[in-house]
């Protein structure tokens, strides 16, 4: 699965994303951390939010957090191309379990964005959480739901200015 997850665009060569693996008592302890701070922050959190991120890396045996590297001396590329390929990254690694059978599913939420989780993931202060994607076998189906119609999304450039 990481095999085909290193295999997207990277302008550069600058390889701007890393894998953490978080499994086994891991998730549960980074689901009590992070309960935890759900409650310092809002000592009137409801139980049902604690409990929920109690239970946020809980529900697949595997989480592979999807580490965005953006190093602000490298000049040559920019950030947000950076960022696509660690987004790329995620997107490869879905595809890659999905398509060997795994129930998987890229989720974010604030734990991606909190600067309290990345010092706890061990994350340098350039590097930031593209996603995780939780890997497991599925229970169920995954439901589809409505897609846009992508006709409707297609336009035509033709050469001449609006």
């Amino acid at each position: 699965m990481l095999q085909s997850a290193v295999r997207v665009p990277d302008h550069g060569r600058r390889v701007p994303f890393r894998f953490l693996r978080i499994a086994g008592d891991a998730r549960h302890a980074l689901g009590e951390a992070l309960a935890a701070m759900t409650l310092e922050r809002d000592p009137t959190a409801s139980e049902g939010a604690i409990e929920k991120d109690r239970a946020r890396f809980s529900h697949a045996p595997l989480v592979v957090a999807v580490v965005a590297v953006l190093d602000p001396d490298d000049h040559k590329i920019p950030e947000i191309e950076r960022q696509y390929s660690a987004g790329a990254a995620c997107f490869a690694l879905l595809q890659a379990a999905q398509a060997m059978g795994f129930g998987a599913n890229w989720l974010t939420g604030w734990p991606a964005h909190d600067p309290q989780v990345r010092t706890l993931l061990g994350l340098g202060e350039h590097e930031r959480v593209a996603g995780f994607v939780h890997i497991g076998t599925p229970k169920m189906d995954a439901p589809e739901r409505q897609r846009p119609d992508p006709h409707d999304l297609l336009g035509d450039w033709t050469g001449r200015r609006a």
